[in-house]
């Protein structure tokens, strides 16, 4: 046993002596995207501080804490704060809350995340659908002794994004009459906005949206066996790509004005899972 697995394993009884509930989905809540935990049927929350050798969120707009209830009378653990890279933390440390949610019994996580649009065609309010990422600016969070109780030490990443899931999410946003667009997500390691330059080669690339989050979460995620989809919202037009400074302020008013189409697709969505 690894001694990353020992500390899961040590968080996982600290947790099971607060709540009996075996969740079915996991739900990771992005910067100014945590209002939907006022639908969450709530049983219990449990503190990342109160768990042993577990990272805390430093970043004010995430509250770090586990939400344990019920939406839709199914089972379901929320992230209502995230553990990012920019904090200072591993890669192995950013990840722990993933690894643990699935050892937790979820079987299908929820990523959300707010980011810069990159292509022309995204705008700030827009939601689009992860259909790939690209992480190679970012450490592997599989670096390191393999945990094998999770996961084979060299996963296949050809689909993180289940596309059952993804035509799940386009049939609700359709039903809703939200607008939703489709895309490949790109992690830097933040904490600082990116230059124009890099914007433009992160174009070369083919990114639609950059971050400072979730791609490292999802390659866990499909290490660890997870069905994952996930979901951005346009908070800014990324660097170069307008006049306007950015700065976290309008970050958090760009996700508030749409947290409220935000939460009734993530809630049509637990229902159609």
């Amino acid at each position: 046993m690894t001694e990353a697995y020992n500390n899961l394993t040590i968080c996982l009884e600290q947790i099971r002596r607060k709540t009996n509930i075996i969740p079915e989905l996991a739900i990771v809540f992005g910067s100014g995207l945590n209002k939907y935990s006022e639908y969450i049927d709530i049983e219990c929350t449990i503190d990342y501080q109160d768990l042993n050798n577990f990272p805390v969120t430093t970043n004010e707009m995430h509250k770090g804490r586990f939400i344990f209830g019920y939406v839709h009378q199914k089972p379901i653990v929320a992230m209502d704060g995230r553990i990012h890279y920019y904090e200072g933390y591993t890669m192995e440390q950013v990840v722990m809350p993933i690894r643990l949610m699935k050892m937790l019994g979820a079987k299908t996580l929820i990523l959300s995340n707010a980011v810069g649009g990159i292509r022309k065609d995204l705008n700030v309010g827009d939601f689009m659908i992860i259909n790939d990422h690209i992480s190679s600016l970012v450490p592997s969070p599989l670096i390191g002794e393999n945990i094998y109780e999770l996961g084979t030490r060299f996963p296949d990443m050809s689909h993180v994004y289940n596309k059952e899931l993804n035509d799940i999410i386009k049939q609700c946003a359709k039903e809703l009459n939200i607008e939703i667009k489709e895309g490949v997500y790109l992690q830097t390691t933040g904490p600082n906005y990116e230059t124009p330059a890099e914007i433009r080669a992160y174009q070369t690339l083919g990114a639609d949206a950059v971050g400072m989050s979730t791609a490292c979460e999802a390659m866990t995620a499909v290490h660890c066996g997870f069905k994952v989809c996930g979901i951005s919202c346009i908070t800014n037009k990324a660097s170069g790509m307008s006049d306007e400074p950015l700065s976290d302020e309008d970050v958090a008013i760009a996700a508030a004005k749409s947290s409220d189409n935000f939460c009734k697709l993530i809630k049509s969505l637990i229902k159609s899972i």
